[in-house]
């Protein structure tokens, strides 16, 4: 791994990077990194769990009461509408995010593995962990996510969406009939949770764990932009990664 400091390359190439796969080593200020599919997925899925999380707090604790008639109102209504319509355009797109880590670069599959058989990998989890802690005077230049972020982004990501992608349809099934789609693709949840209280609750338990992820990955995005002088939030909108120093 070689970080910004190793750069011999002449003044106009501002860092040398590397993937957190140890490979594509490059030695620009700016690649481009993040394809447009993958920058859709990313702001619609984002969009989409936010509405499920405001949406599923307020479905798990419903408002205590509205004014007016009961017959006037359909406000928990219109709540599980959203809840609905933001779960199945997050399996869509989520879908659709699996579908391009098999046409896309390098970058677009990072979130679906971790290269465990990788000593450098682990190596570098660890530097990255103590530049976290602040226990590192120098960042490591990345030119995809580095080795913690690939780790947190394929648990806190892909698994827990995974994980909330099936056990909601699996309770929207209950609704829909042992005849839908829904049932058929998804009532195999029920095999082995048969207390459907206990999917809600599973499913209610997963909400939580995606309100810390996302807490964390705000804060860690804004964090590494400033520290690390790389781009990380415009990256993601531009699509482009780059080393500013």
């Amino acid at each position: 791994m070689m970080d910004a400091a190793a750069s011999d390359a002449g003044p106009d190439l501002a860092a040398i990077a590397a993937d957190a796969s140890g490979e594509r080593a490059v030695g620009r200020p700016s690649v481009y990194v993040y394809e447009a599919p993958v920058r859709i997925c990313h702001w619609v899925n984002a969009f989409s769990i936010i509405v499920l999380m405001v949406t599923g707090y307020l479905i798990g604790t419903p408002l205590p009461t509205v004014a007016g008639e009961a017959s006037d109102n359909f406000v928990m209504g219109y709540i599980r509408f959203a809840h609905f319509a933001a779960g199945q355009v997050l399996a869509v797109f989520f879908l659709t995010r699996i579908l391009w880590a098999f046409v896309g670069n390098h970058q677009s599959r990072q979130i679906f593995y971790i290269p465990v058989h990788r000593k450098q990998f682990w190596e570098e989890v660890l530097h990255e962990i103590r530049w976290y802690a602040f226990l590192e005077r120098e960042p490591k230049m990345y030119v995809g996510h580095n080795p913690l972020a690939q780790i947190a982004m394929f648990t806190g990501f892909t698994l827990f969406v995974a994980f909330m992608i099936i056990t909601g349809f699996a309770l929207y099934s209950e609704g829909t009939g042992i005849d839908s789609w829904q049932h058929k693709l998804f009532g195999w949840v029920f095999a082995i949770w048969p207390n459907s209280q206990d999917v809600h609750t599973w499913h209610h338990l997963g909400m939580w764990a995606l309100v810390v992820f996302v807490m964390v990955h705000i804060y860690t995005a804004i964090r590494e932009d400033i520290m690390s002088r790389q781009s990380i939030i415009s990256s993601m909108i531009s699509g482009e990664r780059q080393f500013r120093d």
